[in-house]
């Protein structure tokens, strides 16, 4: 069962996320939260495995929430905007992926069990942008190739294929690997390269140069 949390300071839109997700049986929602300050005090309350949280909400907004519940929980931010600002500072503080308040219902549940999975809920050619555009600062990689000398050549290999966006399963079939141990492998990269999720480690991965351009 995948226990989520919703944090919405609209009352209807919980209550809409709500009967969306526990329409599929594997899902319950576990607590709602009307501001981030109550998300956080409510994931130290109960055991949840996905966060929802809105980007906007009055007394304490979605972001700051994520940041402090982000390496227990993961957190997958909801907003009604857009820009590839606020994705990317979702992603900064840990989220393990961004949706639209209008996402479809089933590609809502989709995105809620990839999350569970410790899946980026974001398409390859969205994270490639972000990497481009707001994550990198301008730098010679020296510390991204500083982190992944810490990784054996399987763990490279691993890292090179989560920087091009590919899901657990793609990895295993270029890699000729069980979903079960990319996974394993992916558990032993993140702390190797000081990363909270694998949108993180794409990130290093980028700036390393292990990604095609």
């Amino acid at each position: 069962m995948i226990r989520v949390l919703i944090a919405d300071d609209e009352t209807l839109m919980r209550a809409g996320i709500r009967l969306i997700l526990e329409n599929d049986p594997e899902i319950t929602v576990v607590a709602e939260a009307s501001d981030g300050r109550q998300a956080v005090e409510l994931t130290l309350k109960h055991t949840v495995d996905v966060a929802l949280l809105d980007i906007r909400m009055p007394g304490g907004d979605g972001l700051k929430a994520a940041e402090q519940i982000a390496s227990r929980v993961s957190v997958v931010m909801l907003t009604t905007f857009g820009e590839d600002s606020y994705v990317a500072q979702a992603l900064k503080v840990g989220a393990t992926g961004f949706l639209l308040k209008d996402t479809p219902p089933q590609e809502l549940i989709n995105a809620v069990r990839k999350a569970a999975r410790g899946e980026p809920i974001l398409a390859p050619q969205i994270t490639k942008r972000l990497i481009e555009k707001h994550l990198l600062a301008p730098n010679d990689g020296s510390d991204a190739r500083r982190k992944i000398d810490a990784l054996t050549d399987t763990e490279r290999n691993v890292l090179r294929l989560v920087g091009e966006g590919l899901s657990n399963t793609e990895i295993g079939e270029q890699l000729f690997m069980a979903t079960g141990t990319v996974k394993a492998h992916i558990s032993r990269i993140l702390p190797k390269l000081e990363c909270a999720n694998r949108v993180q480690a794409a990130i290093v991965a980028h700036d390393a140069g292990l990604t095609r351009s």
